[in-house]
């Protein structure tokens, strides 16, 4: 410091052994871990949100890296909490996953559940299912837990096992006796859907894979797919 002719300092550049240096602020790359994932910051929760910031977490963390690679680590940063919270909620790795599945696939089984005992024409209800699919999974990240495990089923048969009696045998025990019902009635010409409701879901898992291997390719409309498939099943509607 320097003094004018009136005895006040005057600021000449530099820091003197007094002067107070101030915090330095850490870098914005620092608030994201070696990876350049952004955790969730940290909020007062009620469980329920918490479990659903737990999920959303997991969601990312299993799509981007596969069933086998992800950590419950990860997946408790990505969401803004301690690794030991995640076990307040879900009891390891595979009971996550369920839990995400389980969330993901509710607005499909939730539609079919409510139309079980709905005595409605079989097309209406093929129109209902594969239009939620689309808007419900194709259209959403959902899609990609159905692409994870078509991918890792085959190593990991505990998955596979999962998903087909928590999703695939409660659609067919639904679909099927609708389908036999239909082709009583004269509504199909035969009885093939009923023996053989999986092709039904034939573009939903077409429009999966495409999306995954081809999409950048050739763009697949999956909407139009699905009413080409219907028109295939029902004929044109009149």
């Amino acid at each position: 410091m320097a003094r004018t002719a009136s005895g006040k300092a005057r600021w000449k550049g530099g820091l003197d052994a007094n002067t107070p240096v101030p915090a330095s602020r850490p870098p914005a790359s620092a608030a994201r871990d070696a990876e350049g994932r952004a955790p969730r910051k940290r909020r007062a929760a009620t469980p329920e949100a918490r479990r659903a910031d737990i999920l959303a977490a997991a969601l990312e963390e299993f799509t981007a890296r596969g069933f086998e690679a992800t950590r419950l680590d990860d997946v408790a940063r990505r969401a803004g909490i301690a690794k030991g919270t995640i076990y307040l909620y879900f009891a390891d790795k595979e009971t996550l996953f369920q839990d995400l599945v389980r969330s993901l696939v509710h607005p499909v089984l939730g539609m079919l559940e409510k139309m079980r005992d709905v005595d409605i024409p079989a097309r209406m209800l093929v129109e209902g299912l594969l239009n939620t699919f689309v808007r419900e999974i194709y259209g959403t990240r959902r899609k990609d837990i159905i692409r994870l495990i078509l991918n890792e089923g085959a190593r990991f048969p505990a998955i596979a096992e999962f998903y087909y009696h928590e999703v695939i045998a409660r659609v067919l025990a639904i679909v099927r006796p609708i389908m036999a019902r239909a082709a009583e009635r004269g509504e199909l010409p035969n009885d093939s859907l009923a023996r053989f409701p999986q092709l039904i879901i034939a573009p939903m898992l077409v429009g999966i894979m495409w999306h995954a291997l081809f999409d950048k390719f050739e763009p697949l409309d999956v909407s139009a797919l699905v009413r080409a498939h219907i028109g295939i099943l029902f004929g044109s509607a009149k």
